[in-house]
């Protein structure tokens, strides 16, 4: 989980997403007035996960108005275009996000988080994959043995939603905020057939200010 430090300006954008690529990208130009998949990527750090760098570009411009954000998108070379349409997030409230949410996409959730603690009689299960050498098995196992869980709430709603994030990553201030992740299956036990709910698996985190 990263914080996101978003953009302040239109140019500001520009000037960094234009870029040029990685040295070993000799077809994308710095300042050639198109932005490539390559250019986001190395702005972001990302290399081959299209779908991230998505969601790392719209955290990143979030706090631009509509039409700052229509044109940049409009600078798109046609590969990033096809990307961007693909894997272009849902903006939701955590009271909206279990029943409007669509499962493996982005989607960008603003609220207040409070931790779950460890005592709490929550129980959640998750699909996590075993890997051993060549072969990739998957268990159900308890979020919260992975994951920091929280609670996200509104200020137009008493519902709740979760968001969780690895366990090796700073733990969120219980203050408003913008969350960025994939939508993912939350069971309410081992045994259940289909997923009763849903989580946020958080990959950006920004100041809702």
């Amino acid at each position: 989980m990263k914080k996101i430090e978003p953009y302040q300006s239109k140019t500001e954008a520009i000037e960094s997403l234009d870029n040029g690529g990685r040295f070993y990208n000799i077809k994308t130009k710095a300042k050639d007035g198109l932005i490539s998949q390559s250019e986001l990527g190395k702005v972001g750090g990302i290399f081959n996960d299209k779908q991230q760098m998505i969601l790392f570009l719209e955290m990143s411009i979030l706090k631009l108005s509509q039409a700052e954000r229509n044109s940049i998108i409009s600078t798109f070379d046609s590969d990033l275009e096809k990307s961007f349409q693909r894997f272009k997030s849902q903006y939701l409230l955590p009271s909206e996000a279990n029943a409007r949410g669509i499962l493996s996409s982005n989607a960008i959730i603003t609220g207040i988080p409070s931790l779950v603690d460890s005592q709490t009689e929550f129980s959640g299960f998750i699909m996590f994959p075993i890997i051993s050498g060549s072969v990739t098995t998957f268990m159900m196992i308890p979020l919260m043995d992975e994951y920091d869980v929280y609670e996200l709430r509104d200020e137009e709603s008493a519902e709740t939603f979760f968001i969780a994030h690895l366990k090796d990553s700073q733990r969120l201030p219980a203050e408003r905020m913008v969350l960025g992740g994939v939508l993912k299956e939350l069971k309410s036990s081992e045994d259940e057939s289909e997923a009763s709910a849903k989580f946020l698996e958080i990959t950006y985190h920004t100041d809702a200010s």
